[in-house]
């Protein structure tokens, strides 16, 4: 696919993907929307792909949403989306056209096989703070603004958000941002957890590359697809039994792997890892376990 608000790069092993309106401060649109998830598409189904880094082009992680439509702009019939209404004139809520293109995003990222990084450079309001909460390591420019604006401009929290939020940063702290609707400082996006550090700006993208390369030269690769779907799904566990089960399925499988013996052997050789296995085709036969239909 030819991107054309976004860029996809890939190189030694980390794949970046740069949301690319500069002079719309990376504002977000469909199109951006279907490119993101056609770039995860391509990160996942890339096996020399280890690690995934978003950044924002220019001044600005992400402005939100394009406003270009004025009062019209989250009316998304209006805009000429396809209509959900019945013929007797109710709301058919389960119509594709009523669906959130953030949480298409979201869901998608969620669903990714490979970790990432969020390389927030600068402001990041509406759905670009929401965009990060499913990406796995967030790390701040210090020139870094955030705000889950959404009461300030008449609609509520999208992208999955009230899911992910209260998750990330705790029920209290989300409430407290998303009521305000305020846009806050990298120092309090570190301070309420949104993010795990906070560094100079020019030093943002190798900081994100130095953990990026940590995690691409010394972690296999099957591992830690599973261990990102195992973390992030037992948010939701209502017991830690469910967490025990999958640990058991998991632990059993790889043991019995050829990672695992690489692992070992190569700590005792006292060695760089060479991990035969792939995300392609070395997933246990488990996977994917949990039991739902998910949007795409």
């Amino acid at each position: 696919m030819d991107f054309t608000q976004i860029r996809l790069a890939v190189a030694d092993g980390i794949a970046t993907i740069t949301l690319s309106r500069p002079d719309k401060l990376n504002a977000f649109t469909g199109t951006m929307m279907t490119e993101l998830i056609a770039a995860f598409d391509a990160t996942d189904a890339d096996d020399a792909v280890r690690v995934v880094i978003v950044t924002g082009d220019g001044r600005a992680f992400c402005a939100g949403a394009d406003l270009s439509a004025g009062a019209a702009t989250f009316d998304y019939e209006a805009l000429g989306s396809a209509s959900p209404m019945r013929a007797d004139g109710t709301t058919d809520y389960g119509h594709d056209a009523v669906r959130d293109g953030g949480g298409r995003v979201t869901l998608r990222i969620f669903a990714s096989l490979k970790p990432v990084i969020a390389a927030i450079n600068g402001p990041a309001v509406g759905i670009g703070a929401t965009m990060l909460l499913p990406m796995d390591i967030r790390i701040a420019a210090d020139t870094a603004r955030f705000g889950f604006v959404f009461a300030r401009r008449g609609i509520v929290p999208e992208a999955a958000s009230s899911w992910f939020l209260p998750r990330v940063v705790g029920i209290a702290q989300a409430l407290e941002w998303c009521f305000s609707g305020r846009v806050f400082d990298a120092a309090e996006a570190l301070s309420g957890g949104l993010v795990s550090r906070v560094v100079p700006a020019a030093d943002l993208l190798a900081e994100a590359t130095r953990i990026a390369r940590e995690i691409a030269d010394n972690a296999a690769p099957v591992s830690v697809a599973l261990t990102r779907q195992m973390l992030w799904r037992m948010l939701g566990a209502a017991s830690p039994m469910d967490a025990h089960r999958l640990d058991s399925r998991a632990i059993w499988s790889r043991g019995r792997s050829g990672d695992a013996r690489e692992g070992v052997t190569s700590f005792i050789a006292k060695r760089p890892p060479a991990f035969p296995d792939t995300v392609a085709d070395g997933m246990p036969d488990f996977y994917p376990w949990w039991e739902e239909t998910e949007y795409r």
